[in-house]
């Protein structure tokens, strides 16, 4: 499955926030942290992004967000993990 990672601009465009509302949201828990993409680049995967914004247009609540950004973030651990090289 392919994924992309959009860079702010699209991501304020397409949640309809600011740049200081989008990063008090990441601050209060209610969006993904970014992921660095470069020395001085970041970015969020674009199935972030959509999923919290559909709970939002379903009208979920602060907290009902906020649990999805923890499942989020923890699915972004686990999908990225790298495998053990150990021989057990």
């Amino acid at each position: 499955m392919s994924q992309t990672i959009q860079r702010l601009r699209p991501v304020l465009h397409e949640r309809g926030r600011s740049r200081s509302s989008h990063y008090l949201d990441i601050q209060q828990g209610l969006f993904t942290r970014p992921v660095l993409i470069g020395l001085r680049a970041v970015g969020w995967p674009s199935r972030e992004v959509e999923a919290i914004n559909a709970a939002r247009i379903a009208g979920k609540s602060d907290e009902e967000i906020r649990a999805l950004v923890v499942k989020l973030e923890g699915a972004r651990k686990m999908a990225y993990r790298q495998p053990s090289l150990g021989g057990s």
